[in-house]
Protein backbone atom coordinates (compact mmCIF):
# COMPACT_ATOMS: atom_id res chain seq x y z
CA UNK A 1 0.00 0.00 0.00
CA UNK A 2 0.63 3.50 -0.52
CA UNK A 3 0.34 5.56 2.12
CA UNK A 4 0.86 9.11 -0.28
CA UNK A 5 -2.37 8.46 -2.05
CA UNK A 6 -4.07 6.43 0.69
CA UNK A 7 -3.64 8.14 3.98
CA UNK A 8 -5.49 11.44 4.47
CA UNK A 9 -6.04 13.66 7.31
CA UNK A 10 -9.36 16.33 7.68
CA UNK A 11 -8.51 19.94 8.70
CA UNK A 12 -10.49 21.65 11.48
CA UNK A 13 -13.13 23.48 9.45
CA UNK A 14 -13.71 21.30 6.46
CA UNK A 15 -11.14 20.00 3.46
CA UNK A 16 -8.55 16.88 3.73
CA UNK A 17 -4.83 16.66 3.27
CA UNK A 18 -3.03 13.54 2.41
CA UNK A 19 -0.86 12.68 5.85
CA UNK A 20 2.21 13.51 3.90
CA UNK A 21 1.47 17.04 2.67
CA UNK A 22 0.10 18.17 6.07
CA UNK A 23 3.66 17.41 7.28
CA UNK A 24 5.41 18.53 4.17
CA UNK A 25 3.31 21.72 4.40
CA UNK A 26 4.24 22.14 8.46
CA UNK A 27 6.60 25.25 9.04
CA UNK A 28 8.96 24.21 11.08
CA UNK A 29 10.53 26.05 14.19
CA UNK A 30 14.37 24.91 15.23
CA UNK A 31 16.86 22.48 13.94
CA UNK A 32 15.43 20.00 15.68
CA UNK A 33 12.16 20.05 13.97
CA UNK A 34 13.18 20.39 10.70
CA UNK A 35 15.09 17.29 11.84
CA UNK A 36 12.51 15.42 13.13
CA UNK A 37 10.39 16.40 9.66
CA UNK A 38 12.72 14.44 7.56
CA UNK A 39 11.92 11.81 9.83
CA UNK A 40 8.36 11.73 9.98
CA UNK A 41 8.35 11.86 6.19
CA UNK A 42 10.73 8.89 5.91
CA UNK A 43 8.99 7.22 7.77
CA UNK A 44 5.28 7.87 5.99
CA UNK A 45 7.08 7.16 2.80
CA UNK A 46 8.25 3.68 4.19
CA UNK A 47 5.45 2.03 5.85
CA UNK A 48 1.86 1.90 5.61
CA UNK A 49 0.52 1.51 9.18
CA UNK A 50 1.89 4.50 10.57
CA UNK A 51 -1.19 5.36 12.57
CA UNK A 52 -1.74 2.40 13.80
CA UNK A 53 0.37 0.98 17.03
CA UNK A 54 0.55 -2.19 15.07
CA UNK A 55 3.97 -0.49 13.87
CA UNK A 56 5.52 -1.02 17.44
CA UNK A 57 8.67 0.43 16.58
CA UNK A 58 7.02 3.87 15.86
CA UNK A 59 3.21 5.40 15.29
CA UNK A 60 1.86 8.60 15.51
CA UNK A 61 0.63 10.28 18.51
CA UNK A 62 -1.75 13.68 18.82
CA UNK A 63 -1.25 16.08 21.47
CA UNK A 64 -2.71 18.99 23.05
CA UNK A 65 -0.97 21.96 24.73
CA UNK A 66 -4.18 23.42 26.21
CA UNK A 67 -4.03 27.03 27.64
CA UNK A 68 -6.53 29.25 29.63
CA UNK A 69 -8.30 32.40 27.77
CA UNK A 70 -5.52 34.60 29.05
CA UNK A 71 -2.24 32.39 28.08
CA UNK A 72 -1.15 31.85 31.76
CA UNK A 73 -2.08 28.18 32.40
CA UNK A 74 -1.64 25.29 30.96
CA UNK A 75 -4.11 21.91 31.93
CA UNK A 76 -1.91 19.17 32.80
CA UNK A 77 -2.31 15.58 33.80
CA UNK A 78 -0.56 13.48 36.00
CA UNK A 79 0.26 10.52 33.85
CA UNK A 80 0.52 7.13 35.63
CA UNK A 81 2.91 5.63 33.20
CA UNK A 82 5.33 8.24 32.81
CA UNK A 83 4.63 9.43 36.66
CA UNK A 84 5.02 12.62 35.68
CA UNK A 85 2.93 15.96 35.19
CA UNK A 86 2.28 16.01 30.75
CA UNK A 87 -0.04 17.69 28.22
CA UNK A 88 -3.05 15.21 27.06
CA UNK A 89 -2.95 13.14 23.87
CA UNK A 90 -2.98 9.72 22.92
CA UNK A 91 -2.72 7.71 19.52
CA UNK A 92 -4.06 8.27 16.28
CA UNK A 93 -5.02 4.49 16.44
CA UNK A 94 -5.92 4.48 12.92
CA UNK A 95 -7.39 8.12 12.83
CA UNK A 96 -6.99 10.51 10.12
CA UNK A 97 -8.27 13.53 11.88
CA UNK A 98 -5.48 14.42 14.14
CA UNK A 99 -6.59 17.59 15.02
CA UNK A 100 -10.01 15.57 16.83
CA UNK A 101 -7.39 13.29 18.24
CA UNK A 102 -5.91 16.02 20.31
CA UNK A 103 -9.45 17.75 21.10
CA UNK A 104 -11.41 14.52 22.09
CA UNK A 105 -8.13 12.91 24.38
CA UNK A 106 -8.38 16.88 25.93
CA UNK A 107 -11.74 16.02 27.03
CA UNK A 108 -11.38 12.33 28.08
CA UNK A 109 -8.25 12.79 30.07
CA UNK A 110 -9.84 16.12 31.64
CA UNK A 111 -13.25 15.77 31.86
CA UNK A 112 -14.27 19.39 30.38
CA UNK A 113 -16.32 19.89 27.66
CA UNK A 114 -15.54 22.80 25.35
CA UNK A 115 -12.14 23.23 23.95
CA UNK A 116 -11.12 24.90 20.51
CA UNK A 117 -7.81 25.45 18.53
CA UNK A 118 -6.35 28.27 19.27
CA UNK A 119 -6.03 27.98 15.36
CA UNK A 120 -5.87 24.88 12.98
CA UNK A 121 -2.66 23.79 11.80
CA UNK A 122 -0.21 22.27 13.35
CA UNK A 123 1.43 23.46 16.47
CA UNK A 124 4.68 21.46 17.20
CA UNK A 125 6.00 18.44 15.95
CA UNK A 126 8.79 16.10 17.87
CA UNK A 127 10.03 12.94 18.06
CA UNK A 128 9.60 11.37 21.42
CA UNK A 129 10.98 7.97 23.21
CA UNK A 130 8.99 6.04 25.08
CA UNK A 131 10.14 3.25 27.62
CA UNK A 132 9.38 0.12 27.70
CA UNK A 133 6.34 -0.32 30.08
CA UNK A 134 3.48 -1.84 31.65
CA UNK A 135 -0.09 -1.21 30.54
CA UNK A 136 -2.78 -3.09 31.50
CA UNK A 137 -1.22 -6.12 32.77
CA UNK A 138 0.96 -6.07 29.13
CA UNK A 139 4.10 -5.69 28.49
CA UNK A 140 4.65 -2.79 25.73
CA UNK A 141 8.51 -2.50 24.30
CA UNK A 142 10.39 0.77 23.81
CA UNK A 143 9.18 2.69 20.51
CA UNK A 144 9.06 5.76 19.14
CA UNK A 145 5.67 8.45 19.27
CA UNK A 146 5.55 10.74 16.32
CA UNK A 147 4.28 13.40 17.97
CA UNK A 148 2.13 15.93 16.58
CA UNK A 149 0.40 18.44 19.04
CA UNK A 150 -1.88 21.39 18.69
CA UNK A 151 -2.23 24.50 20.39
CA UNK A 152 -5.77 24.05 22.49
CA UNK A 153 -7.76 26.95 24.23
CA UNK A 154 -10.05 26.01 26.94
CA UNK A 155 -12.24 27.60 30.00
CA UNK A 156 -10.47 27.28 33.46
CA UNK A 157 -13.80 27.34 35.22
CA UNK A 158 -14.56 24.19 33.85
CA UNK A 159 -15.18 20.92 36.35
CA UNK A 160 -12.52 18.48 36.06
CA UNK A 161 -12.48 14.79 36.22
CA UNK A 162 -9.61 12.52 36.65
CA UNK A 163 -9.13 9.99 34.43
CA UNK A 164 -7.97 6.90 36.38
CA UNK A 165 -6.77 4.27 34.38
CA UNK A 166 -4.46 6.69 33.08
CA UNK A 167 -3.77 9.88 35.30
CA UNK A 168 -3.76 10.26 38.85
CA UNK A 169 -4.04 14.28 39.07
CA UNK A 170 -5.50 17.56 36.96
CA UNK A 171 -5.33 20.51 37.24
CA UNK A 172 -4.27 24.19 35.52
CA UNK A 173 -0.59 24.61 36.44
CA UNK A 174 0.75 28.41 35.57
CA UNK A 175 2.59 28.40 32.21
CA UNK A 176 6.12 29.21 34.19
CA UNK A 177 6.04 25.86 36.43
CA UNK A 178 5.41 23.89 33.39
CA UNK A 179 8.53 22.89 33.05
CA UNK A 180 9.44 22.32 36.59
CA UNK A 181 6.51 20.04 36.80
CA UNK A 182 7.65 17.77 34.32
CA UNK A 183 9.80 15.09 35.71
CA UNK A 184 10.39 13.52 32.48
CA UNK A 185 13.68 15.04 31.26
CA UNK A 186 13.37 14.80 27.46
CA UNK A 187 9.99 16.75 27.66
CA UNK A 188 11.55 19.79 29.41
CA UNK A 189 12.65 21.03 26.33
CA UNK A 190 9.47 20.18 24.65
CA UNK A 191 7.25 21.79 26.92
CA UNK A 192 9.81 25.31 26.84
CA UNK A 193 9.23 25.07 23.27
CA UNK A 194 5.50 25.21 23.77
CA UNK A 195 5.66 28.04 25.85
CA UNK A 196 8.29 30.15 23.52
CA UNK A 197 5.78 29.09 20.45
CA UNK A 198 3.14 30.49 22.19
CA UNK A 199 4.64 33.60 23.49
CA UNK A 200 5.74 34.04 19.95
CA UNK A 201 1.79 33.70 19.20
CA UNK A 202 0.39 35.73 21.44
CA UNK A 203 3.13 38.40 20.45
Amino acid sequence: MNLNSSKKTKIFGGGTLNLRTLIENYKTYNEQEAKDKEVFLEYIDTFDDVLTRKNEFAHFVSSGFVINKTHSKVLMVYHNIYDSWSWTGGHADGEEDLLSVAIREVKEETGINNVYPVYDDIFMIDTLPVLGHVKKGKYVSAHIHLSVAYLLEADENEELVIKEDENSNVRWIPINEVVSASTEAHMKSVYQKAIDKNMNYMN
